[in-house]
């Protein structure tokens, strides 16, 4: 990867020689970094050295993780990566995820989004992947998904704690009148071992904050690693087995209301008539306000309290349009096997696949049909989102994937820009990919225009969490096999119907994108695969 990068480097560079400037003005913005997040909420005698890292007086050390922990233990790895180039264990740091930043945009997980199988070490496939990193930084998706994570994180994250460490040192170096190079650190301090003169990082935090990043990063030799590769504690298990209020669903915010929503049943589909009376009469209930996102459209209740919205929600009496798809799962699974006798897109075809059956003997061929239906992603933790908007500035608590993307259409949906949105993320009780959605947070935001100022806690019922999921796609699939003398596989053919991932993903997040060519994610575990 490392000589298909330099190589794409320089063909990048030569080719913005060779053009007007244009592309030289965004390779400049490609190198550039995105602002510090933390620079401007930081706690008294409290520094901050680049997105990742901050240290108090008292040598109080914060690490940001920018990651959805959502117990795959992603916390614990990034700090890892940080904490092991700032030579401190990880029961010297606090770990946070951190605001709403470009600057911590997931560059890793765009890579794979070519036309490439995993293992295709072609160098069009590589270039490819290098250039969807570079897409990555420009899109400043901060995301968490597609296993992207550590990959995304294991250079960068090292970087930031590396450069602090740098940092530091100089500091102390100018502080105990000491050559840098002669001195060391371990565990929080900066040591002169011939004098036994040392600072904590704290003591000089403040001072190193001040100073260039350095140019030239320093990364300890693989050999040197006291935590990477080694089996480390959970930073985040303490908070769990002792049932802390760590969760979007645990959040309490002062004077705070409570909601739930009603939505149709039936996808993109409004609301014909609705009888709102006898909820609206129920004791709690304060409001019933309509809901309309790119999700589809229902309604908000909001009350004193979460069981009088839930009851609310259940004496809501409406009728909705019809759907713009088959009514039930049988017409689904019709409409799937008739596109499984069209022409459809090819995303691997390798060999002559007809000629390998033509001239097989029939008790040579193994045939099978599979068919799966839309399945949720059913996370133990249903969907919720508190929402505050007061002053024209609005606060968002939920567990998410994609805080930028939580921003945004938060800040689109209510009207303000997207700098008068503050998104808390907290844990999450199972994510999984759903929580890259953001109609919970939509949801609790437009309910929030209608409580005067007042925090807004908006939960999704089990039923509503589980009709009203992001599905993976219904598919069908016709595989046969023709096998060899062994009586393992020499040829294998696969047909497999199934509605676009991509195209509805676009469809919820970013409509006014349309989607451009085959989508692979919906076939990506048959056609991604070496078998051999």
């Amino acid at each position: 990867m490392a000589s298909v990068g330099k190589i794409a480097r320089r063909t990048f560079l030569i080719g913005a020689a060779a053009i007007a400037g244009g592309v030289a003005v965004g390779y400049y913005y490609y190198r550039k970094p995105y602002p510090n997040p933390l620079e401007g909420d930081l706690a008294a005698n409290e520094a901050t050295f680049n997105p990742y890292v901050k240290i108090g007086a008292d040598n109080t050390i914060t690490i940001v993780a920018p990651r959805a922990e959502m117990g795959q233990g992603i916390s614990t790895t990034l700090a890892a990566m940080v904490a092991e180039e700032l030579d401190v264990g990880l029961d010297q740091v606090k770990v946070e995820h951190g605001p709403a930043s470009y600057a911590y945009y997931n560059s890793a997980i765009l890579e794979e989004g070519g036309p490439f199988a995993f293992f295709d070490e072609s160098m069009t496939a590589e270039a490819v992947r290098a250039g969807m990193g570079v897409v990555g930084k420009f899109l400043a998706l901060q995301g968490t998904g597609g296993s992207a994570s550590t990959r995304d994180g294991f250079l960068k994250m090292r970087q930031a704690g590396a450069a602090a460490r740098q940092m530091l040192i100089a500091a102390a170096a100018q502080k105990l009148g000491i050559a840098a190079a002669d001195l060391e650190t371990a565990n929080g301090r900066v040591l002169h071992k011939t004098t036994g003169k040392s600072v904590t990082y704290g003591a000089v935090a403040a001072a190193a904050a001040t100073m260039a990043p350095p140019a030239d990063i320093r990364l300890k030799d693989k050999a040197d690693w006291k935590l990477l590769g080694k089996p480390q504690k959970r930073i985040d298990m303490p908070a769990k087995v002792t049932g802390a209020p760590i969760f979007g669903i645990d959040v309490t915010v002062p004077d705070m209301l409570y909601g739930t929503v009603k939505m149709s049943p039936r996808f993109w589909a409004k609301p014909v008539k609705g009888d709102l009376s006898k909820a609206e009469k129920m004791p709690g209930v304060i409001k019933i306000v309509p809901i309309e996102t790119n999700y589809g459209h229902g309604f908000g209740i909001i009350a004193e309290n979460t069981w009088a919205a839930f009851k609310a929600a259940e004496a809501i009496d409406a009728e909705w349009a019809d759907p713009e798809y088959p009514l039930d799962s049988a017409a689904i699974s019709d409409v799937l096997k008739q596109a499984l006798g069209t022409k459809g897109s090819v995303m691997r075809d390798d060999g002559d696949v007809d000629t390998a059956f033509a001239d097989a003997p029939r008790e040579r061929i193994v045939e099978a049909d599979y068919a799966v239906p839309y399945l949720a992603h059913a996370t133990m933790e249903p969907m919720n989102a508190t929402a505050r908007l007061k002053d024209g500035v609005l606060d968002i608590w939920c567990g998410n994937q994609a805080p930028t993307l939580v921003r945004q259409l938060c800040a689109s949906v209510v009207g303000i820009e997207q700098d008068k949105v503050n998104v808390h993320t907290t844990f999450m009780g199972g994510g999984f990919g759903r929580r890259v959605e953001v109609d919970y947070a939509l949801c609790a935001a437009l309910m929030a225009k209608e409580t005067a100022g007042r925090p807004i806690k908006v939960i999704w019922t089990r039923e509503e969490d589980m009709r009203h999921d992001a599905y993976r796609p219904a598919a069908i699939g016709k595989f046969q096999a023709r096998l060899g003398g062994d009586g393992m596989p020499v040829a294998v053919d696969m047909t497999i119907a199934s509605p676009s991932l991509i195209a509805s993903t676009l469809r919820r997040l970013f409509p006014s994108i349309s989607p451009l060519g085959p989508d692979k994610s919906i076939v990506d575990g048959a056609h991604n695969q070496p078998y051999t």
